[in-house]
């Protein structure tokens, strides 16, 4: 049985920083893309970031609104995927999930692609 946890959110103030894990299980942890997207009440669950392995590269793919404040990673001895956010903005505010799929290609925006998701973790920016 495939299980995602997250861990890691909480309550912080406009320029704070906060890192997410989120700890995989049952499955071949090395061979997923692990993706973090975001979802706000009423709107549609949104990309964060991405990364990928490949042999011995990492491959990282981030938002537009993240890029430049959040930084994606993963241990994959640990079967971990952290997300590190930084310069936080109240806009960040939202339920932070992770998820995993095996697929090629480059959509790994698209939800559709991942095969397993956590339950998530709120994320919350005061200003």
């Amino acid at each position: 049985q495939v299980q995602l946890v997250e861990s890691g959110g909480g309550l912080v103030q406009a320029g704070d920083s906060l890192r997410l894990s989120c700890a995989a299980s049952g499955l071949t942890f090395s061979k997923y893309k692990m993706g973090w997207f975001r979802q706000t009440p009423g709107k549609e669950r949104e990309f964060v970031a991405t990364i990928t392995t490949s042999g011995m590269l990492m491959y990282t793919y981030y938002a537009d609104s993240v890029k430049g404040r959040f930084t994606i990673s993963r241990d994959n001895a640990k079967n971990t995927v952290y997300l590190q956010m930084n310069n936080l903005k109240p806009e960040d505010t939202s339920v932070y999930l992770c998820a995993a799929g095996d697929f090629s290609g480059s959509s790994y925006y698209e939800t559709r692609k991942y095969d397993y998701w956590g339950q998530g973790t709120q994320v919350t920016v005061s200003s």
